[in-house]
Parts: structure tokens; C-alpha cells; sequence
């Protein structure tokens, strides 16, 4: 039976793994926690790959040792593949970092993202599955609740000193705030499904990323999994894919799969298994990152293209940071305000234009990694900083200098700081 207490500290909107990261580690801190989840875990979400930098937010979670001692396929590298199967020289993680974090793995989300709720159960947060937001409680101009929809427990109002909005792409808060911004560039399209038995590389690239060409910059990404299964799928944008040809997934994904030599040889082994699953126009960024009682984080805050991981990695980067900010307003006996989150706000935005500057250029019809690496090994190892999440308190002028030579990057922008007081 869920509890039916009505006040606590912080409420979080979604246990995926921004929410089930901010909660764990603020009831680890002592504090009294509720993530409000919509789901019943385990559930299924793709984004299975993880950059090698989610393993600090991980080994504070405690949860290093879990993924060791799993099966999860090791990830070592990421390679890139042309349309004719020609395979680039493997950006290998140990070559640049000498750490352990730089052996990562592939995950079910559905196992991992639980593997994270059950760590903020554990440290004492308290779970309400099936449960979804619906409305932004507010006084004045101040969050301080949310209304929900409980299986259980029908329409319950729910009061808290914040609410973090881990949502998701669900965007609960931006949405009712009228926050976001769609990417005008990275308007893609992604079609993916699973394969059983598929081939996989030999030795370290067993358990490697594979990003493969398509025509007119589209790419097909080949994520070895555990149970001898392949997360596969294609990223484009919707008039290459849905041409007027057909509007058949399973015969689209079949066309495509036969315009890249390398993943033809690798999915010619296998058996396609499961559903064909789609979703388009996923980049966006949210204007704020908070308002008076109220914080993002994760895709609730803003979602980059799939092509380098960062999802995942963002998501837990940004619930450990929450963690520590709530955990400190808390303590010094201060009301949480949007201004609060200041410090969280451009150390988060400062992450994603990082990331958003190495997607424009991996887009840019005249940009290939190759040329780019060409310019000086110093170039390569600046670029697999960011490949791997060493993003912090880094200096990349050099490496955009040189990538804006050769690719249109976008300008900055100032999305997703703190909400200025009225």
C-alpha cells in the first residue's frame, strides 16, 4: 500500500535515471524524497549506450560494482563505418584515459533505469509507480506541489520545498510553461528495432558502438546488447526516409540496411525480433532550467541528437548536481528559489552546447572526423574528451576553431539558465 503522506522535501517527477539519481542521493543525504513515476518498473526506453564519464555519477550511486559483475557487453570504443563497410580506426577510450571508466558498457535501459529507482528505494526514497503529473500546484508565482493521477490512490495534491522535473521527454513542466524550443537543425527522425544473433566484432570492438553511414548524412546505430541481442536503428531526416515510396517501416528499414555494406554483413546473421519503433523531431532545449520551487533535469531539460550518447550521461550528470545544489539550500535554511539553480543552470548549458557543437559538425555535409584528426593528434584527443564526457572545465576553442574550418557550428545560446525573477 502507498503511503498517504502529502508533504515532503523534494518531489521528483520521473524515475528514469535524472530522477531516480537526484532522489537517490538526496534520501541518501537524509532527506525525505518521493519520485512520482508513471510507469511500472521495469519498462522498456531505448538509449542504451553509455558514455564512459557516466561511471562517476555511477560509483557515487554505488552502483560500479553492479555493472562489473553483470553482463552487460563491455564498450570500449566507438567506430565509425563508411557506406561501402570501409571501418575507421576505433576511437579506443584507455588510449586517451588511462582510467577505469574508460571500459563502459551497453545496457537494457529497462534493467538499468531500475537499477537506479531501486538504489533511491534503498537509501530510504519513497516510490509512487503508475502515478501520473498532471498540473504545477502553485502560490503565486511559486511551485510548490504537483497534482497527480494515482492508480491507487486516485487525484492526490502533493506539496514539497521543490520539484524536480525528471520527466523526460514527457517535458511535464516545460510544457505547462510554455519552455521549449525546438532544434531548428537537428529535426530528425529515428527507426530502430532488435536483432537475435547478429554478428559482432572481434576482440575489444566485440562491444562497440557502431555509428554507419547512410546517404545525406543519415546513420545507422549497431549496439551489441546482452542475451545475444543487437539494438539497431536509423537516424535521418523524415523525407529521406519516408520518400513516398512506402510508408512500411520493416520496408524502409530493409531499404537501408542495404545501402551500408557493413551493417548488410552484420544483420545477415541475425533474426529481426520484436516491433519497429519510431520517433521524430526529438531535439529541443527548454528556455529555463527552474522558477521559484521548481528545477529540470535530464531530457526534461533539453535532448541532443542520439549520435554520440549523451543522453544517459547528461541525465545522471545532471542528478548528481541537483543532488548537491537541493541538498544545499536545504541545509543552509534558505527557500529554494529559481535563482538557487544559477551554478546548475550554466554548468549544464555549458554541456549540452559542447555537445551541440560536435553533432552540427557530424551533420555538416563538408565535415568528416577524418580531416578534422588530420590537423593534430592534440585535435583527436580533444575530440575524444568529448566523445568519452570530459567536458568540464575544459578549454575546446582550439578544437572548434579547427572544426569551424570545416563545418557551420552553431552559435551559442542562452537556453536553459535560471528563470529571472518577476
Amino acid at each position: 500500500m502507498i503511503s498517504l503522506k502529502t508533504k515532503y522535501d523534494v518531489i521528483v517527477v520521473g524515475g528514469g535515471p535524472a530522477g531516480s539519481t537526484t532522489a537517490a542521493l538526496l534520501a541518501e543525504k537524509g532527506h525525505d524524497v518521493l519520485i512520482v513515476e508513471k510507469e511500472k518498473f521495469p519498462r522498456y526506453h531505448v538509449g542504451e549506450s553509455l558514455m564512459p564519464f557516466c561511471y562517476f555519477p555511477l560509483e557515487r550511486l554505488g552502483l560500479v560494482d553492479d555493472l562489473m559483475q553483470s553482463a552487460n557487453p563491455r564498450k570500449y570504443c566507438v567506430q565509425f563505418v563508411r557506406e561501402d563497410g570501409f571501418l575507421s580506426q576505433p576511437f579506443y577510450f584507455f588510449q586517451h584515459f588511462d582510467h577505469p571508466s574508460s571500459t563502459t558498457w551497453q545496457v537494457w535501459r529497462s534493467d538499468f533505469d531500475k537499477m537506479i529507482m531501486d538504489k533511491a528505494r534503498k537509501n530510504g526514497a519513497s516510490v509512487m509507480e503508475e502515478t501520473k503529473a498532471k498540473t504545477l500546484l502553485k502560490s503565486g508565482q511559486r511551485v510548490d506541489g504537483i497534482k497527480v493521477s494515482s492508480k491507487e490512490l486516485g487525484d492526490l495534491e502533493l506539496r514539497a520545498s521543490v520539484v524536480v522535473d525528471a520527466s523526460g521527454r514527457n517535458c511535464f513542466a516545460a510544457h505547462k510553461e510554455n519552455w521549449m524550443v525546438r532544434d531548428p537543425k537537428l529535426n530528425k527522425i529515428a527507426l530502430w528495432t532488435y536483432y537475435k544473433g547478429a554478428k559482432r566484432d572481434p576482440g575489444l570492438d566485440e562491444g562497440a558502438t557502431t555509428v554507419a553511414y547512410l546517404p545525406d548524412k543519415g546513420w545507422f546505430w549497431y549496439i551489441p546488447l546482452s542475451g545475444d541481442m543487437v539494438s539497431v536503428g536509423i537516424v535521418a531526416e523524415h523525407d529521406y526516409l519516408f520518400n513516398g515510396s512506402t510508408s512500411d517501416h520493416a520496408e524502409i528499414f530493409k531499404r537501408e540496411v542495404e545501402n551500408n555494406e557493413w551493417i548488410s554483413e552484420h544483420l545477415a546473421e541475425g533474426v529481426q525480433t520484436g516491433e519497429y519503433r519510431t520517433t521524430g523531431e526529438y531535439s529541443y532545449r527548454n528556455r529555463y532550467c527552474s522558477m521559484d520551487g521548481l528545477v529540470l533535469a535530464g531530457d526534461a531539460l533539453g535532448f541532443l541528437d542520439p549520435v554520440f550518447s549523451s543522453g544517459v550521461f547528461l541525465a545522471l550528470k545532471s542528478g548528481v548536481m541537483l543532488a548537491d545544489e537541493i541538498d544545499r539550500v536545504i541545509d543552509s535554511g534558505k527557500t529554494i528559489v529559481s535563482t538557487s539553480f544559477e551554478n546548475y543552470g550554466r554548468r549544464m548549458q555549458s554541456s549540452i552546447e559542447t555537445m551541440r557543437k560536435i553533432v552540427y559538425a557530424f551533420y555538416d555535409h563538408d565535415f568528416s572526423f577524418g580531416d578534422l584528426v588530420k590537423r593534430g593528434d592534440h585535435l583527436k584527443g580533444a575530440l575524444t574528451d568529448c566523445l568519452i564526457g570530459n567536458i568540464d572545465d575544459q578549454d575546446f576553442r582550439e578544437l572548434f576553431e579547427s572544426m569551424s574550418d570545416l563545418a557551420d557550428l552553431p552559435e551559442p545560446i542562452e537556453h536553459g539558465l535560471a528563470h529571472a525573477p518577476v
